[in-house]
């Protein structure tokens, strides 16, 4: 499974944007790595299960990030 770089909203309410994945020089984990989209918008990783895990919020299932818009390129072929 991956996952689509963009802007996503922590279940708790906070906004992060999703850089890429990466993956654990030792174990070759997957891993998200995303930046927070306030404070001091530190970067953070996370493992790729657990990011896209559902968790129980008032007894009813809801991922722990949902997308909020895709990035697109703008950038123009050559």
């Amino acid at each position: 499974m991956m996952i689509k770089a963009g802007l996503y909203r922590h279940y708790k309410g906070a906004q992060y944007e999703v850089i890429d994945t990466v993956q654990h020089s030792e174990t070759e984990e997957v891993l998200v790595l995303y930046r927070a989209l306030y404070g001091e918008q530190g970067l953070w990783v996370r493992p790729l299960a657990m990011f896209t895990e559902a968790v129980m919020v008032q007894g009813a299932p809801q991922p722990r990030f949902a997308l909020q818009q895709k990035v697109v390129s703008h950038c123009c072929p050559n």
